[in-house]
């Protein structure tokens, strides 16, 4: 089968990757999809059984450091568009190891660069998926997308890092990026180190809810549904060169997420006896305000409710109670 366009997903097996992978794979079947995923912890290929044999998908097992295998990708397929998700992303993991943060989500990038910048068949489009940690941390300033990068953990400095590496390629070639800074993107299929997937686990195998230190900590929350309307958004109506803010003005704290899904899970009254403080990380922000404006003037709205967005996430892991278990027997 000929097919119009051929498109790369780096991390395509991880939590984002493979919701955009299967959204790619159903919405455009005249599209080849291509993921570039090493299948690290965080991953499982069940999040893709959906997909896998369909006839636009090809699974690809490698590591994004792996030159060798990179330049091969681009010298023997016809990449149009590369969507570069591969990172590791847990902060508390990256004051335990900056090390594999800087290989991985620097070195990564650069080798990923400069494959698709020296590919015969030129990319139209190079998306790199930031975050808001890039901005630091704000009490009351809202961050757009000109503001300073002042990163405040080896994480968020690696992905710092690996933007500067990727507009370095827009200002010396016009080399046609764009990067995405969003919220904390879930929903299901997330992996349970990340805070909401994290809280549910806890109060399925009876356990609290670990909070960590008693400042009033807050996280901006996007359903992955709309993380995904945004990337397919950016990939048509997207300006090369720019930066764009992924957000939503559903701002909620720690405590109340914990209070939350205490009555959603265990459903009982008194939510306290579920909930235990322990001690803070080394550093910690307490919240990352960004106005989406930009990508808004595009016509993207965030259009999942919290309410439904997080009634929808709670449901699949009461529904999938051993689906990441499996996935690290394996």
């Amino acid at each position: 089968m000929d097919f119009t366009r051929t498109v790369l997903v780096t991390g395509g097996s991880g939590f984002i990757g493979s919701h955009l992978v299967c959204s790619l794979v159903d919405r455009h079947p005249d599209w080849r999809i291509i993921n570039l995923d090493n299948l690290d912890y965080c991953c499982s290929p069940r999040s893709l059984e959906s997909i896998e044999d369909r006839m636009n998908y090809t699974f690809m097992k490698g590591d994004v450091c792996n030159s060798q295998l990179v330049d091969h990708i681009f010298s023997t397929e016809n990449i149009d568009v590369i969507f570069h998700l591969a990172a590791k992303t847990h902060v508390e993991s990256s004051f335990e190891s900056p090390s594999n943060f800087q290989r991985v989500n620097v070195e990564g990038t650069r080798v990923l660069l400069r494959a698709a910048h020296q590919a015969r068949h030129q990319p139209r489009r190079f998306f790199y998926v930031s975050t808001d940690e890039v901005y630091g941390s704000s009490l009351h300033k809202v961050f757009d997308e000109s503001s300073p990068v002042r990163p405040s953990n080896p994480y968020s400095a690696t992905k710092a890092a690996a933007e500067f590496l990727v507009r370095s390629y827009w200002d010396k070639y016009k080399f046609p990026i764009i990067i995405t800074r969003s919220n904390n993107i879930y929903g299901p299929r997330q992996y349970t180190e990340k805070v909401i997937p994290r809280f549910i686990t806890l109060l399925q195998t009876n356990k609290k809810c670990t909070i960590q230190g008693t400042l009033p900590k807050s996280r901006h929350f996007l359903f992955i549904d709309d993380a995904i309307d945004a990337f397919l958004l950016l990939l048509e109506k997207g300006i090369v060169g720019e930066i764009y803010n992924m957000g939503t003005s559903c701002e909620i704290p720690i405590l109340q997420l914990a209070t939350e899904l205490i009555r959603m899970v265990k459903n009982v009254p008194e939510v306290n006896d579920w909930i235990e403080f322990v001690p803070d990380r080394p550093q910690v922000d307490l919240r990352y305000p960004i106005t989406c404006e930009k990508l808004q003037q595009l016509g993207w709205r965030a259009e999942v409710t919290w309410a439904e967005g997080i009634r929808q996430t709670v449901k699949w892991y009461q529904d999938n109670p051993d689906f990441w278990s499996d996935a690290s027997a394996n």
